[in-house]
């Protein structure tokens, strides 16, 4: 219970609520995470138990291209204008939410994330607001499913990669390189677990300037030295890379993150005339 609004409820309820789930999912959920059979039916059948990874499914199923909706207006107002359509970003025009006050429906920017072979393990969900900001709720950012090692993923892997922790922070850099494939793990601690690309040589950390970022980036460059992989920091002017777009510019952002590539990295990545 919570002592300073009433809210109250069992452990299904905090599932439910931190995942963005219906009780039937969120049932679903328990039964996976306690490994559970499969609940049997009054026919003698047994229900599919199908977890988190297939609400995730049949939510980004729902939705649609981002082009042309709120989810681009909101891209668009942090500098981001996407060149290509990036596959692992759609839209829900009522994307359920639930809070204090119930269940609520907004339209959301939906983001997949992805395990190597492409399967969806999990979303993370923007809420949007009228004015075409995040939209004025608790928490308007959310993830669900299984998000640990995995990515939301722009481009396929190859031999040079970049990751970094945010959407706009990794789609940002895409814009100043849209050769560069690049992943966003969104947050510290996915950053540094995310599961390296067999294909793999040479990784760009896209790393925020607090110390989370800073521990990610030691997480990764400590797990690449083991993995016989070259991990690089590429550090930006303010907090993040968006930041440094929306205040300098994409040639600025381009030329400052070009002089920390390494080798002839910066022109074989540097977009086409």
């Amino acid at each position: 219970m919570d002592a300073a609004t009433g809210e109250h409820g069992d452990l299904l309820d905090l599932i439910a609520l931190s995942q963005g789930l219906s009780l039937r999912d969120a049932i679903r959920a328990a039964h996976v995470l306690l490994r559970l059979p499969p609940t049997p039916r009054a026919d003698g059948s047994t229900q599919r138990d199908t977890g988190a990874p297939a609400s995730c499914r049949r939510l980004f199923a729902a939705s649609q291209p981002v082009r042309g909706t709120p989810a681009a207006r909101y891209l668009a107002g942090r500098g981001i204008e996407l060149a290509c359509a990036e596959p692992a970003l759609r839209f829900h025009p009522r994307c359920h939410r639930w809070d204090r006050h119930g269940r609520v429906s907004l339209p959301a920017l939906i983001a997949a994330v992805t395990d190597g072979t492409g399967r969806l393990m999990g979303l993370h969900r923007t809420w949007l607001g009228p004015d075409g900001g995040k939209a004025s709720v608790d928490g308007p950012r959310r993830a669900m499913g299984q998000l640990m090692g995995h990515a939301v993923r722009f481009a396929a892997a190859g031999p040079v990669m970049a990751a970094g922790e945010g959407l706009e922070t990794t789609l940002s850099l895409r814009m100043a390189f849209p050769r560069l494939p690049a992943v966003a793990a969104l947050s510290a601690p996915h950053l540094s677990a995310w599961i390296f690309p067999t294909v793999l040589r040479r990784l760009y950390v896209a790393c925020d300037a607090d110390a989370a970022g800073q521990w990610a980036l030691a997480k990764l460059m400590q797990r690449g030295r083991d993995a016989g992989l070259k991990v690089l920091p590429l550090h930006p002017r303010l907090d993040d890379f968006n930041s440094d777009l929306m205040a300098f510019g994409l040639a600025e952002l381009r030329d400052w993150t070009a002089s920390q590539l390494f080798g002839p990295d910066a022109a074989a990545l540097l977009p086409a005339d």
